[in-house]
Protein backbone atom coordinates (compact mmCIF):
# COMPACT_ATOMS: atom_id res chain seq x y z
CA UNK A 1 0.00 0.00 0.00
CA UNK A 2 2.84 2.34 0.81
CA UNK A 3 4.45 1.71 -2.59
CA UNK A 4 1.17 2.47 -4.37
CA UNK A 5 0.84 5.83 -2.58
CA UNK A 6 4.44 6.74 -3.46
CA UNK A 7 3.88 5.81 -7.12
CA UNK A 8 0.64 7.83 -7.24
CA UNK A 9 2.37 10.83 -5.59
CA UNK A 10 5.22 10.73 -8.13
CA UNK A 11 2.77 10.38 -11.01
CA UNK A 12 0.69 13.31 -9.73
CA UNK A 13 3.82 15.43 -9.27
CA UNK A 14 4.94 14.63 -12.84
CA UNK A 15 1.58 15.67 -14.31
CA UNK A 16 1.55 18.80 -12.16
CA UNK A 17 5.05 19.84 -13.32
CA UNK A 18 4.25 19.14 -16.98
CA UNK A 19 1.19 21.40 -16.85
CA UNK A 20 3.31 24.29 -15.57
CA UNK A 21 5.97 23.71 -18.24
CA UNK A 22 3.38 24.36 -20.96
CA UNK A 23 2.49 27.82 -19.65
CA UNK A 24 5.73 29.40 -20.90
CA UNK A 25 4.87 32.54 -22.87
CA UNK A 26 5.38 32.27 -26.65
CA UNK A 27 8.45 33.82 -28.21
CA UNK A 28 8.34 36.67 -30.72
CA UNK A 29 8.49 34.49 -33.84
CA UNK A 30 9.37 37.05 -36.54
CA UNK A 31 11.89 39.04 -34.49
CA UNK A 32 15.50 38.07 -35.17
CA UNK A 33 18.01 37.69 -37.98
CA UNK A 34 16.77 36.51 -41.39
CA UNK A 35 18.30 35.80 -44.79
CA UNK A 36 15.74 36.65 -47.48
CA UNK A 37 16.15 35.25 -51.01
CA UNK A 38 14.29 36.70 -54.00
CA UNK A 39 14.42 34.77 -57.28
CA UNK A 40 13.74 35.88 -60.84
CA UNK A 41 13.78 39.65 -60.28
CA UNK A 42 14.82 41.98 -63.15
CA UNK A 43 18.17 42.34 -61.32
CA UNK A 44 18.55 38.57 -61.05
CA UNK A 45 18.43 36.65 -57.79
CA UNK A 46 18.83 38.91 -54.76
CA UNK A 47 19.74 38.02 -51.19
CA UNK A 48 18.98 40.37 -48.30
CA UNK A 49 20.04 40.15 -44.67
CA UNK A 50 17.86 41.73 -42.01
CA UNK A 51 17.41 41.86 -38.29
CA UNK A 52 13.80 42.46 -37.35
CA UNK A 53 13.42 44.06 -33.93
CA UNK A 54 10.29 44.94 -32.00
CA UNK A 55 10.07 48.54 -30.82
CA UNK A 56 6.92 49.91 -29.19
CA UNK A 57 5.03 46.77 -30.24
CA UNK A 58 5.95 47.05 -33.95
CA UNK A 59 8.59 45.25 -36.00
CA UNK A 60 11.21 47.34 -37.75
CA UNK A 61 14.58 46.92 -39.39
CA UNK A 62 16.45 47.39 -42.64
CA UNK A 63 17.45 45.22 -45.58
CA UNK A 64 21.12 44.87 -46.48
CA UNK A 65 22.25 43.37 -49.79
CA UNK A 66 24.21 40.25 -48.80
CA UNK A 67 26.35 40.22 -51.95
CA UNK A 68 27.29 43.93 -51.93
CA UNK A 69 28.11 45.40 -48.51
CA UNK A 70 28.80 48.82 -50.07
CA UNK A 71 25.22 49.16 -51.27
CA UNK A 72 23.03 51.36 -49.05
CA UNK A 73 20.71 49.55 -46.66
CA UNK A 74 16.99 49.84 -47.38
CA UNK A 75 14.90 50.82 -44.37
CA UNK A 76 11.73 48.85 -43.79
CA UNK A 77 8.91 51.39 -43.89
CA UNK A 78 6.17 49.21 -42.42
CA UNK A 79 5.48 45.65 -41.28
CA UNK A 80 2.04 44.01 -41.16
CA UNK A 81 1.95 40.76 -39.24
CA UNK A 82 -0.39 38.02 -38.13
CA UNK A 83 0.27 34.77 -36.27
CA UNK A 84 1.91 33.02 -39.25
CA UNK A 85 2.28 35.67 -41.97
CA UNK A 86 4.27 38.86 -42.35
CA UNK A 87 4.28 41.60 -45.01
CA UNK A 88 7.41 43.75 -45.15
CA UNK A 89 7.21 47.09 -47.01
CA UNK A 90 10.37 48.83 -48.24
CA UNK A 91 11.39 51.37 -50.88
CA UNK A 92 12.74 50.01 -54.17
CA UNK A 93 15.74 51.48 -55.96
CA UNK A 94 13.26 52.83 -58.58
CA UNK A 95 11.51 54.90 -55.91
CA UNK A 96 8.30 52.98 -55.16
CA UNK A 97 7.19 51.01 -52.13
CA UNK A 98 7.36 47.23 -52.51
CA UNK A 99 5.50 44.59 -50.49
CA UNK A 100 7.24 41.33 -49.58
CA UNK A 101 4.78 38.76 -48.24
CA UNK A 102 6.15 35.78 -46.29
CA UNK A 103 4.28 32.94 -44.57
CA UNK A 104 5.59 30.59 -41.89
CA UNK A 105 6.56 27.11 -43.10
CA UNK A 106 8.28 25.94 -39.91
CA UNK A 107 10.21 27.50 -37.02
CA UNK A 108 13.14 28.58 -39.21
CA UNK A 109 11.72 29.05 -42.73
CA UNK A 110 9.30 31.37 -44.51
CA UNK A 111 8.04 31.27 -48.09
CA UNK A 112 6.21 33.91 -50.08
CA UNK A 113 6.13 36.36 -52.92
CA UNK A 114 7.46 39.81 -53.80
CA UNK A 115 5.12 42.20 -55.63
CA UNK A 116 2.79 39.31 -56.57
CA UNK A 117 5.42 38.26 -59.15
CA UNK A 118 8.70 36.95 -57.73
CA UNK A 119 9.31 33.95 -55.47
CA UNK A 120 10.70 34.72 -52.04
CA UNK A 121 11.96 32.64 -49.15
CA UNK A 122 13.56 33.43 -45.83
CA UNK A 123 15.68 31.42 -43.44
CA UNK A 124 16.30 32.27 -39.79
CA UNK A 125 19.97 32.87 -39.06
CA UNK A 126 21.35 31.43 -35.84
CA UNK A 127 23.62 33.65 -33.75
Amino acid sequence: MKKASIILAVLFLGIFCKSFAQTVPPTDFFAGKWEINLTGTPNGDVKFLTTLTRKDGKLSGELANASDATQAKRPISKVDESADKIIIYFESSQGGEIALELAKIDNDNLKGILMDSFDASAKRLKD
